[in-house]
């Protein structure tokens, strides 16, 4: 399930997304301070191009999912993103299927809530674990480009799932 993101829910996102496994899969690496945080959380909850969700799974509240660059008419379209609580859903044992929980989620509410017609986002090409599970749900890959985020080299996979390929239930 994804509900809306919260001031109370601030906190939560910065410490789960400076997690080491988060981290090595980012495009920005870096442990992220509190005022960086601050600022980025200022800037997207009232901008209408974001959406910050939160995931809960089984009760409890164990990811986020950031809709970007929302763009609502002509052809509706958007980039998007997530982390999970990955220490506390490893010593849970819940990683696998809050994974594929948040992954559902986050395509259901791309096409049957935001009724867009392609959904993209970004892969670090050393991800393969993440890139075959998008394969799963059927996002196709992009050209791998080279990217530069705070001096670190990153080659990134584009990925986009239109509404005629996603995978139904």
């Amino acid at each position: 399930m994804l509900r809306e993101a919260t001031e109370d829910d601030v906190n939560l996102m910065l410490s789960w997304r400076n997690q080491e496994t988060n981290r090595q899969v980012s495009k920005t690496s870096h442990r992220i301070t509190a005022e960086e945080h601050a600022a980025w959380w200022a800037r997207v909850r009232a901008d209408p191009a974001h959406r910050i969700l939160m995931y809960v799974h089984d009760g409890l509240t164990a990811g986020v999912v950031t809709f970007s660059d929302l763009r609502l008419d002509g052809p509706r379209t958007a980039s998007w993103g997530f982390y999970l609580d990955a220490d506390g859903l490893a010593g849970r044992g819940a990683t696998l299927p809050a994974w594929l929980g948040v992954m559902r989620a986050a395509v259901d509410y791309a096409f049957d809530v935001l009724a867009l017609d392609r959904l993209d986002g970004e892969v670090l090409a050393h991800n393969t674990v993440v890139r075959q599970m998008n394969r799963r749900f059927r996002f196709v890959e992009g050209t791998v480009g080279r990217a530069s985020h705070n001096g670190r080299e990153v080659d990134v996979v584009p990925i986009s799932l239109t509404r005629e390929n996603r995978r139904r239930r």
